[in-house]
Protein backbone atom coordinates (compact mmCIF):
# COMPACT_ATOMS: atom_id res chain seq x y z
CA UNK A 1 0.00 0.00 0.00
CA UNK A 2 0.89 3.55 -0.40
CA UNK A 3 1.66 5.82 2.60
CA UNK A 4 3.55 9.00 3.99
CA UNK A 5 5.95 8.40 6.90
CA UNK A 6 7.45 10.68 8.63
CA UNK A 7 11.47 9.82 8.96
CA UNK A 8 12.49 13.14 10.35
CA UNK A 9 11.19 15.54 12.81
CA UNK A 10 13.29 18.24 11.04
CA UNK A 11 10.34 19.70 8.74
CA UNK A 12 9.42 19.24 5.78
CA UNK A 13 12.19 17.34 4.61
CA UNK A 14 11.62 14.68 7.22
CA UNK A 15 8.04 13.82 4.87
CA UNK A 16 8.70 11.21 2.91
CA UNK A 17 6.17 8.54 0.26
CA UNK A 18 6.54 5.57 1.52
CA UNK A 19 5.50 1.77 0.40
CA UNK A 20 4.62 -0.72 3.18
CA UNK A 21 2.62 -4.04 3.08
CA UNK A 22 -1.42 -4.04 4.05
CA UNK A 23 -2.07 -4.33 7.33
CA UNK A 24 -4.39 -7.31 8.70
CA UNK A 25 -6.47 -6.25 11.58
CA UNK A 26 -6.79 -8.47 14.85
CA UNK A 27 -9.63 -10.09 16.03
CA UNK A 28 -10.47 -7.01 17.95
CA UNK A 29 -9.81 -4.36 15.18
CA UNK A 30 -10.89 -3.48 11.52
CA UNK A 31 -8.75 -2.55 8.15
CA UNK A 32 -10.13 0.96 7.00
CA UNK A 33 -9.39 1.69 3.22
CA UNK A 34 -8.83 5.72 4.10
CA UNK A 35 -10.34 8.27 1.32
CA UNK A 36 -9.40 11.30 3.08
CA UNK A 37 -7.09 12.57 5.57
CA UNK A 38 -6.53 16.73 7.27
CA UNK A 39 -3.84 18.19 8.47
CA UNK A 40 -4.19 19.76 11.97
CA UNK A 41 -1.72 21.87 14.16
CA UNK A 42 -0.65 19.11 15.88
CA UNK A 43 0.59 17.42 12.67
CA UNK A 44 2.76 20.57 11.88
CA UNK A 45 4.09 20.11 15.74
CA UNK A 46 5.11 16.61 15.08
CA UNK A 47 6.42 17.41 11.76
CA UNK A 48 8.72 19.89 13.17
CA UNK A 49 10.32 18.76 16.00
CA UNK A 50 7.53 20.62 18.63
CA UNK A 51 5.33 17.86 19.90
CA UNK A 52 5.95 17.34 23.78
CA UNK A 53 5.28 13.46 23.58
CA UNK A 54 8.02 11.52 21.58
CA UNK A 55 7.27 9.51 18.46
CA UNK A 56 9.16 6.61 16.90
CA UNK A 57 10.35 6.86 13.24
CA UNK A 58 9.48 6.33 11.23
CA UNK A 59 5.58 7.15 11.63
CA UNK A 60 2.75 7.53 9.25
CA UNK A 61 1.31 10.98 10.25
CA UNK A 62 -2.45 12.12 10.87
CA UNK A 63 -4.73 11.52 13.27
CA UNK A 64 -7.79 12.79 10.92
CA UNK A 65 -9.35 10.19 8.17
CA UNK A 66 -12.74 8.59 6.69
CA UNK A 67 -12.79 6.05 4.49
CA UNK A 68 -14.66 2.49 4.48
CA UNK A 69 -14.09 -0.86 6.19
CA UNK A 70 -12.90 -3.49 4.19
CA UNK A 71 -12.45 -6.24 7.16
CA UNK A 72 -13.29 -6.73 10.61
CA UNK A 73 -11.51 -8.97 13.09
CA UNK A 74 -13.73 -11.90 14.63
CA UNK A 75 -14.44 -10.54 17.66
CA UNK A 76 -16.07 -7.06 16.42
CA UNK A 77 -19.40 -6.68 16.85
CA UNK A 78 -20.70 -2.73 16.87
CA UNK A 79 -19.51 -2.12 13.08
CA UNK A 80 -19.46 -4.15 9.60
CA UNK A 81 -17.85 -4.45 6.10
CA UNK A 82 -19.02 -1.31 3.92
CA UNK A 83 -19.44 0.69 7.09
CA UNK A 84 -17.88 4.25 6.31
CA UNK A 85 -16.43 5.74 9.45
CA UNK A 86 -13.74 8.27 10.82
CA UNK A 87 -11.27 7.08 13.30
CA UNK A 88 -11.17 7.88 17.07
CA UNK A 89 -8.17 10.58 17.45
CA UNK A 90 -7.84 8.50 21.37
CA UNK A 91 -8.20 5.01 20.01
CA UNK A 92 -9.08 4.02 23.38
CA UNK A 93 -10.94 6.50 25.14
CA UNK A 94 -14.46 5.47 24.56
CA UNK A 95 -16.65 7.58 27.64
CA UNK A 96 -15.60 9.45 30.84
CA UNK A 97 -12.11 11.12 31.78
CA UNK A 98 -9.06 10.81 29.89
CA UNK A 99 -6.16 9.31 31.50
CA UNK A 100 -2.28 8.16 30.39
CA UNK A 101 -2.94 4.66 29.94
CA UNK A 102 -5.75 5.91 26.42
CA UNK A 103 -3.23 9.09 26.10
CA UNK A 104 -1.03 6.21 24.52
CA UNK A 105 -2.78 5.20 21.83
CA UNK A 106 -3.20 8.55 19.83
CA UNK A 107 -3.19 8.49 15.84
CA UNK A 108 -0.22 9.86 13.81
CA UNK A 109 2.05 9.93 17.34
CA UNK A 110 2.27 7.17 19.50
CA UNK A 111 0.17 5.35 17.29
CA UNK A 112 0.51 4.92 13.41
CA UNK A 113 -1.83 7.72 11.80
CA UNK A 114 -3.74 7.51 8.52
CA UNK A 115 -2.09 9.17 5.96
CA UNK A 116 -2.15 5.72 4.06
CA UNK A 117 -4.28 3.87 2.12
CA UNK A 118 -5.30 1.48 4.50
CA UNK A 119 -5.02 1.75 8.22
CA UNK A 120 -5.59 -0.86 11.15
CA UNK A 121 -8.33 0.94 13.55
CA UNK A 122 -9.71 -0.32 17.02
CA UNK A 123 -12.90 -1.70 16.62
CA UNK A 124 -14.25 0.41 19.22
CA UNK A 125 -12.15 3.19 18.07
CA UNK A 126 -14.34 4.13 14.79
CA UNK A 127 -17.42 5.87 14.31
CA UNK A 128 -20.07 6.07 11.43
CA UNK A 129 -19.93 9.72 10.34
CA UNK A 130 -23.55 11.23 9.09
CA UNK A 131 -24.72 10.21 4.97
CA UNK A 132 -24.29 13.60 3.36
CA UNK A 133 -20.83 13.98 4.09
CA UNK A 134 -17.76 13.28 1.98
CA UNK A 135 -15.11 11.33 2.63
CA UNK A 136 -13.03 15.13 2.75
CA UNK A 137 -15.34 16.53 4.72
CA UNK A 138 -16.08 13.56 7.47
CA UNK A 139 -11.92 13.56 7.36
CA UNK A 140 -12.29 16.96 9.48
CA UNK A 141 -13.95 15.47 12.09
CA UNK A 142 -12.12 13.57 14.36
CA UNK A 143 -9.94 15.89 15.96
CA UNK A 144 -10.86 19.43 14.80
CA UNK A 145 -14.34 19.10 14.78
CA UNK A 146 -14.60 17.18 18.07
CA UNK A 147 -12.64 19.52 19.88
CA UNK A 148 -14.47 22.38 19.02
CA UNK A 149 -17.44 21.02 20.09
CA UNK A 150 -16.17 19.26 23.37
CA UNK A 151 -15.09 22.70 24.64
CA UNK A 152 -18.51 24.76 23.57
CA UNK A 153 -20.94 22.67 24.01
CA UNK A 154 -19.71 19.48 26.44
CA UNK A 155 -17.15 21.67 28.15
CA UNK A 156 -18.64 24.89 27.77
CA UNK A 157 -22.23 24.28 27.86
CA UNK A 158 -23.06 26.68 25.07
CA UNK A 159 -27.22 27.24 24.90
CA UNK A 160 -28.98 28.90 22.51
CA UNK A 161 -28.83 32.89 22.92
CA UNK A 162 -25.27 32.73 24.46
CA UNK A 163 -22.05 34.10 22.25
CA UNK A 164 -19.11 32.31 21.60
CA UNK A 165 -15.94 33.84 20.87
CA UNK A 166 -13.39 32.25 18.43
CA UNK A 167 -9.96 33.41 18.16
CA UNK A 168 -8.63 33.09 14.37
CA UNK A 169 -10.33 30.55 11.37
CA UNK A 170 -8.24 27.85 11.55
CA UNK A 171 -9.96 24.48 11.53
CA UNK A 172 -11.37 24.32 15.54
CA UNK A 173 -11.97 28.24 14.95
CA UNK A 174 -14.67 27.85 12.12
CA UNK A 175 -16.16 24.30 13.56
CA UNK A 176 -16.72 26.39 16.88
CA UNK A 177 -18.26 29.17 14.48
CA UNK A 178 -20.48 26.75 12.68
CA UNK A 179 -21.51 25.07 15.83
CA UNK A 180 -22.35 27.95 17.94
CA UNK A 181 -24.75 29.36 15.00
CA UNK A 182 -26.43 25.73 14.52
CA UNK A 183 -27.02 25.68 18.51
CA UNK A 184 -28.77 29.43 18.08
CA UNK A 185 -25.54 30.60 19.44
CA UNK A 186 -24.16 33.69 18.31
CA UNK A 187 -20.94 33.86 17.49
CA UNK A 188 -17.67 36.52 17.01
CA UNK A 189 -14.54 35.42 15.68
CA UNK A 190 -10.96 36.91 15.35
CA UNK A 191 -8.44 36.78 12.66
CA UNK A 192 -5.48 39.27 11.00
CA UNK A 193 -7.43 39.30 7.96
CA UNK A 194 -10.26 40.71 6.73
CA UNK A 195 -10.79 39.10 3.49
CA UNK A 196 -11.05 35.52 6.28
CA UNK A 197 -13.41 38.32 8.42
CA UNK A 198 -15.86 38.75 5.46
CA UNK A 199 -15.92 34.80 4.76
CA UNK A 200 -16.67 34.09 8.12
CA UNK A 201 -19.86 36.28 8.02
CA UNK A 202 -21.39 34.13 5.32
CA UNK A 203 -20.94 31.37 7.80
CA UNK A 204 -23.17 33.81 9.89
CA UNK A 205 -20.46 35.24 12.32
CA UNK A 206 -22.56 37.44 14.19
CA UNK A 207 -19.18 39.78 15.33
CA UNK A 208 -15.73 39.86 14.07
CA UNK A 209 -12.62 41.64 15.09
CA UNK A 210 -9.50 42.25 13.35
CA UNK A 211 -6.52 41.57 16.03
CA UNK A 212 -3.46 43.33 13.85
CA UNK A 213 -5.19 46.05 13.29
CA UNK A 214 -7.57 46.53 16.22
CA UNK A 215 -5.21 45.54 19.84
CA UNK A 216 -8.17 46.22 21.83
CA UNK A 217 -10.30 43.33 20.26
CA UNK A 218 -11.59 42.47 23.90
CA UNK A 219 -12.77 45.25 24.50
CA UNK A 220 -14.56 45.17 20.91
CA UNK A 221 -16.04 41.83 21.94
CA UNK A 222 -17.71 43.30 24.95
CA UNK A 223 -19.19 46.33 23.32
CA UNK A 224 -20.69 43.40 20.41
CA UNK A 225 -22.43 42.10 24.00
CA UNK A 226 -23.66 45.11 25.22
CA UNK A 227 -21.05 45.18 27.70
CA UNK A 228 -21.67 41.55 29.09
CA UNK A 229 -18.85 39.83 27.44
CA UNK A 230 -18.50 36.02 25.50
CA UNK A 231 -20.44 32.87 27.18
CA UNK A 232 -17.57 30.61 26.13
CA UNK A 233 -14.62 31.33 24.37
CA UNK A 234 -12.12 28.35 22.41
CA UNK A 235 -8.53 29.55 23.38
CA UNK A 236 -6.48 27.90 20.55
CA UNK A 237 -3.44 30.49 20.33
CA UNK A 238 -1.87 30.86 23.94
CA UNK A 239 0.46 33.84 24.40
CA UNK A 240 -0.75 37.31 24.46
CA UNK A 241 -4.59 36.39 23.31
CA UNK A 242 -5.02 34.50 26.36
CA UNK A 243 -5.04 37.92 28.45
CA UNK A 244 -7.59 39.19 25.87
CA UNK A 245 -10.20 36.26 25.88
CA UNK A 246 -10.08 36.29 30.07
CA UNK A 247 -10.62 40.25 29.43
CA UNK A 248 -13.51 39.29 26.61
CA UNK A 249 -15.70 36.55 28.94
CA UNK A 250 -18.22 37.51 30.78
CA UNK A 251 -18.47 36.69 34.44
CA UNK A 252 -19.10 33.30 35.14
CA UNK A 253 -18.10 32.35 31.51
CA UNK A 254 -15.91 29.59 29.85
CA UNK A 255 -12.71 29.56 28.44
CA UNK A 256 -11.85 26.15 26.76
CA UNK A 257 -7.74 25.97 26.84
CA UNK A 258 -6.96 24.01 23.26
CA UNK A 259 -3.76 24.59 22.05
CA UNK A 260 -0.43 27.46 22.00
CA UNK A 261 -0.32 28.26 18.31
CA UNK A 262 1.22 31.38 19.25
CA UNK A 263 3.89 29.35 22.09
CA UNK A 264 3.71 28.28 24.84
CA UNK A 265 2.80 30.94 27.87
CA UNK A 266 -0.51 32.71 27.89
CA UNK A 267 -0.86 33.38 32.06
CA UNK A 268 -4.01 32.47 33.29
CA UNK A 269 -4.21 35.11 35.22
CA UNK A 270 -5.79 34.70 38.41
CA UNK A 271 -7.72 37.90 39.43
CA UNK A 272 -9.76 37.64 36.39
CA UNK A 273 -10.40 34.23 37.01
CA UNK A 274 -11.65 34.90 40.61
CA UNK A 275 -13.59 38.41 39.94
CA UNK A 276 -15.38 37.14 37.73
CA UNK A 277 -15.98 33.80 38.35
CA UNK A 278 -14.40 31.56 35.26
CA UNK A 279 -13.92 28.31 34.20
CA UNK A 280 -11.18 27.23 33.03
CA UNK A 281 -10.90 23.54 31.11
CA UNK A 282 -8.47 22.23 29.32
CA UNK A 283 -9.68 20.09 26.72
CA UNK A 284 -7.69 17.22 24.98
CA UNK A 285 -10.20 16.18 21.56
CA UNK A 286 -12.51 13.89 23.27
CA UNK A 287 -13.93 10.53 23.72
CA UNK A 288 -15.83 8.35 21.28
CA UNK A 289 -19.38 9.27 22.76
CA UNK A 290 -18.39 12.89 22.44
CA UNK A 291 -17.42 12.02 18.93
CA UNK A 292 -20.93 10.25 18.67
CA UNK A 293 -23.28 12.79 20.40
CA UNK A 294 -21.80 15.56 17.54
CA UNK A 295 -22.64 13.96 14.29
CA UNK A 296 -25.97 13.34 15.41
CA UNK A 297 -25.93 16.95 15.98
CA UNK A 298 -24.42 17.22 12.60
CA UNK A 299 -27.20 15.13 10.64
CA UNK A 300 -29.79 16.45 12.25
CA UNK A 301 -28.56 20.03 11.16
CA UNK A 302 -27.29 19.05 8.10
CA UNK A 303 -23.85 21.15 9.04
CA UNK A 304 -21.03 20.88 6.54
CA UNK A 305 -16.99 21.19 7.43
CA UNK A 306 -15.15 23.65 5.47
CA UNK A 307 -12.77 22.17 3.27
CA UNK A 308 -10.13 25.04 2.01
CA UNK A 309 -8.27 22.92 -0.17
CA UNK A 310 -7.51 19.09 -1.37
CA UNK A 311 -4.19 17.46 -2.38
CA UNK A 312 -3.68 13.83 -4.13
CA UNK A 313 -1.59 12.06 -1.79
CA UNK A 314 1.51 12.16 -4.00
CA UNK A 315 1.34 15.73 -3.28
CA UNK A 316 0.94 15.77 0.80
CA UNK A 317 4.47 17.71 1.05
CA UNK A 318 2.90 20.30 -0.90
CA UNK A 319 -0.70 20.27 1.32
CA UNK A 320 1.82 20.53 4.72
CA UNK A 321 3.78 23.43 2.64
CA UNK A 322 0.22 25.40 2.44
CA UNK A 323 -0.79 24.51 5.74
CA UNK A 324 2.15 25.39 7.41
CA UNK A 325 1.54 29.05 5.46
CA UNK A 326 -1.57 30.04 7.92
CA UNK A 327 -3.65 31.21 4.84
CA UNK A 328 -6.15 28.43 5.39
CA UNK A 329 -9.80 29.27 5.79
CA UNK A 330 -10.76 25.56 7.59
CA UNK A 331 -9.34 22.80 6.58
CA UNK A 332 -6.56 21.15 4.33
CA UNK A 333 -7.35 17.66 2.99
CA UNK A 334 -5.51 14.99 1.30
CA UNK A 335 -7.48 12.39 -1.12
CA UNK A 336 -5.92 8.73 -0.91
Amino acid sequence: MKCVEIVATTGIDGLKLAERPTPKPGPHQVLVRIRAASINYRDAMILQGGYARGIPLPRIPLSDGAGEIVEIGAEVKRVKIGDRVCGTFFQRWIAGPVFPEMQDHALGGTAEGVLTEYAVLEGEGVVKFPDHLSFAEAATLPCAGLTAWHGLIEAGGLRAGDTALLLGTGGVSVFGLQFARAAGAYAIITSSSDEKLERAKTLGATGTANYAKNHEWSATVRELTGGRGADCVLEVAGGSSTKGALEALRHGGHMAIIGGRSGPGGELDRRFILQKGLRVSGINVGNRVMFEAMNRAIAATGLKPIVDKTYELKDSVAAYRDFLTGKHFGKVVITL
